[in-house]
């Protein structure tokens, strides 16, 4: 197997792993068991099982979620969070899989104290970036902290439905409900 594609089992594994063992629960030794191929192996790509982990955590649950912001136009708001939902739809199963593993280290479900206190500062930001992205539109607004706290909620909730309970949203109620949380946006 080419380093690449070694590289790139593992990590599938693992993620596999870490999804149904828990952090805790997964071993480097059941990983290389797994992808047939010695425990020096996977050390020559990972030092441990925590560098592995925040690998997956840091790079590549951030790296889908920066993907799917960039294919986003901010042409009309409804639309604008209607697409980012309804796109989680068709995320690959291996995507799917890691962005599940973030919201497990997201909630403090899993992982360890210097990935949770990313994911910490990471929760901070939530509120303030909607808030800058709709402020523009909520114009006509009573309670505009209201509005995008409830919006965000709604989100997460979307989110868990797809990632977490791999149900499929259509993008018609998908809509319906942004729509109307921002019904009287411009």
């Amino acid at each position: 197997m080419a380093n690449n594609d070694l590289r790139k089992r593992i990590k599938e594994v693992a993620v596999e792993h870490f999804n149904k063992d828990g952090y805790y629960g997964t071993t480097i030794r059941n990983i290389a068991n797994e992808v047939n191929c010695s425990l020096p192996m996977i050390y020559y790509y990972y030092k441990s099982k925590k560098e592995l982990f925040d690998d997956i955590i840091k790079k590549e649950f951030f790296d889908i979620i920066k993907k799917q912001t960039s294919k986003l136009k901010m042409d009309n708001v409804i639309d604008f969070y209607t697409r980012f939902i309804y796109d989680l739809n068709n995320l690959s199963d291996y995507d799917k899989k890691v962005y599940r593993l973030g919201i497990k280290v997201y909630l403090s479900f899993d992982g360890d104290e210097e990935l949770m206190n990313l994911m910490d500062e990471w929760e901070k930001t939530i509120m303030p970036r909607h808030y800058q992205l709709l402020e523009p539109y909520l114009k006509n607004t009573d309670n505009k902290t209201a509005v995008v706290r409830t919006l965000v909620h709604l989100l997460e909730t979307m989110i868990e439905n797809i990632v977490v309970k791999n149900r499929y949203l259509p993008e018609n109620e998908i809509r319906e409900e942004i729509a109307i949380v921002l019904k009287d946006c411009e």
